[in-house]
């Protein structure tokens, strides 16, 4: 089947979404920082079962075509994003779904289970904390300048949005997330995990440079009976990179 692209109104803003499948079981992809369902999530949207599952991919507001509002990060971002998601689905019409969440988007649909949990009938994060170490930060401001990103990552985004807008963006998610870590326990959303009751299904790229593995071990243990896989071969980006045993295995989780 092939993928149409529409905008809807949302909580004020006009969110754009891509939409595939025809299978009674609807899943949202939540894409990462800067990401949009065109950026992030292609194989899923080309690959993933369109009898079983109907896929929407989103663009959380001031990313990718949901633009404007321009993106900015005041202290409840992810929250503001959780909402606009669930409402989204809403909008859409599916009573019940499930999660996709990467990187950025692994943290939206974490807050989204738990504060939504009759919505969400199923959770798969990867790339995703619950709290900002001072590691963390210092990793963060790594990838502040984005001139020294690699041409391949850095293309689709620069096309995207121009090289002002990604570069301002970039710089403001930066200091946006390290604010977490002034917090005494950098906490964002480890309070929420205990309330998770959907199946949870944490994968984590063993090399991701991102992310430190504790991270997906933090959450693995605080969400009651969540099953964890590591990906030894796995970076940040490993739903992209190893997209055929990514889909197999979230595909069979969903089922």
């Amino acid at each position: 089947t092939s993928i149409t692209s529409a905008k809807i109104e949302v909580n004020g803003v006009h969110l754009h979404y891509q939409r595939t499948g025809e299978g009674s079981h609807a899943v949202l992809l939540l894409p990462g920082m800067l990401g949009s369902g065109q950026t992030d999530f292609g194989p899923q949207l080309k690959s993933m079962n369109k009898q079983l599952f109907t896929i929407v991919a989103w663009d959380p507001r001031g990313y990718g075509q949901s633009i404007p509002p321009s993106r900015d990060f005041p202290p409840d971002f992810f929250e503001r994003d959780a909402k606009d998601a669930v409402d989204l689905m809403q909008a859409l019409k599916f009573k019940k779904f499930s999660l996709l969440g990467w990187s950025d988007g692994g943290i939206t649909a974490l807050i989204a289970a738990a504060k939504y949990p009759t919505l969400i009938h199923k959770l798969v994060v990867w790339g995703a904390n619950a709290s900002v170490t001072q590691e963390d930060v210092r990793i963060y401001n790594g990838i502040r300048d984005v001139s020294k990103w690699s041409e391949k990552v850095k293309k689709p985004l620069e096309e995207m949005y121009g090289h002002k807008y990604f570069a301002k963006t970039c710089a403001a998610w930066v200091d946006g997330i390290s604010r977490f870590a002034e917090k005494s326990d950098g906490n964002i959303c480890q309070q929420l995990l205990p309330d998770i009751k959907c199946p949870t299904f944490i994968i984590h790229g063993e090399k991701d440079p991102l992310v430190p593995q504790a991270h997906a071990e933090y959450i693995h243990k605080h969400i009651k009976g969540s099953r964890l896989l590591l990906m030894p071969e796995g970076k940040h980006n490993l739903h992209l990179r190893f997209a055929e045993d990514f889909n197999r295995q979230v595909e069979g989780f969903l089922r």
